[in-house]
């Protein structure tokens, strides 16, 4: 869910002007899993850029209160979420933990670093969002713990239909600042990409496992 518009458009055009998101759907990237694609997003340019740093905290911030009302405690999810997660329970003057993509293998063995207590009500905060699964990973650990997670709030999703199925089964509300669509209204509107570009960019979100295969 995108709660505004304009910021939308705004972090879209911002992740765009310091290349944090990068379109090439002429040339694409190979993720992980094998999937072509047209983007490649990393968010954590963005901590790079202290007005734009700023201007994402407050929109994450805005969202928390706006959407979930001010938590007991907000959650980081490694690694991408940890040091947002951070700025924005700086910005809101609450506790911060983050959650590991498992269990420490030493040590007290924790996958929750932090304080917190059981039944603390806690946002989680994110940079990006695919399928979720990372997401859902660590909200699952922080309800096995005892916290009540209200909702997840990233700076980015690609809004596949999977991720928002696995957040709907999961029962678990998110919001992001802005998303794949307002993204490409960006680009295009910026003339980062012509209208060809955008065809082919609009296909990949509708079957990216099939994309140019």
């Amino acid at each position: 869910m995108i709660l505004n518009k304009d910021r939308a458009l705004k972090v879209a055009e911002f992740l765009l002007q310091i290349k944090a998101v990068k379109l090439q759907p002429n040339s694409p990237f190979t993720w992980a899993s094998g999937w072509k694609s047209p983007i490649y997003c990393d968010n954590r340019i963005t901590l790079s850029f202290p007005a734009i740093r700023t201007y994402i905290r407050q929109g994450y911030a805005d969202a928390v209160l706006e959407h979930f009302g001010k938590p007991d405690i907000i959650a980081g999810v490694a690694t991408g979420g940890i040091a947002q997660g951070a700025l924005v329970a700086q910005e809101l003057g609450i506790p911060f933990i983050y959650v590991r993509s498992s269990a420490k293998s030493h040590g007290m063995g924790n996958q929750i670093e932090g304080y917190f207590e059981k039944g603390q009500r806690v946002v989680v905060i994110e940079d990006l969002i695919s399928t979720g699964g990372s997401s859902l990973q660590a909200i699952k650990a922080l309800r096995e713990a005892g916290l009540e997670v209200k909702g997840l709030v990233a700076i980015f999703t690609y809004g596949f239909d999977i991720s928002i199925k696995n957040f709907a089964q999961a029962e678990c509300p998110f919001v992001t600042l802005t998303d794949y669509d307002h993204l490409i209204d960006q680009a295009l509107k910026s003339d980062y990409v012509t209208m060809v570009d955008v065809s082919s960019l609009r296909e990949w979100k509708i079957s990216p496992e099939n994309w140019k295969n």
